[in-house]
């Protein structure tokens, strides 16, 4: 198993961003989390199977179809504690 913490910027809130991403981790069995942070920013925590984790992180990229994303800030993270891809509150 794989973990990665992201950091999204760009037009990310207000756009669905954090569903969308339930959605697509829970469709490729990835673990973790999202939330909104008062940045404007969206962050993330993704874990499971290296491709799994590689798919989501590009379709992270494009986001869904109101989102502009301009940047992902990625670093290596310890996986969640509980299994399942959760919306945290924001943080």
């Amino acid at each position: 198993m794989t973990a990665r913490r992201v950091v999204i910027s760009g037009r990310v809130q207000g756009v669905g961003y954090r569903d969308w991403m339930v959605r697509e981790a829970t469709r490729l069995g990835v673990h973790g989390w999202v939330r909104n942070r008062r940045d404007d920013t969206v962050e993330a925590l993704v874990a499971g199977e290296e491709a799994a984790v590689q798919v989501l992180l590009s379709a992270c990229r494009r986001g869904p179809p109101a989102a502009q994303v301009t940047r992902i800030a990625e670093d290596f993270a310890d996986p969640p504690d509980t299994p399942g891809f959760h919306r945290l509150p924001t943080g």
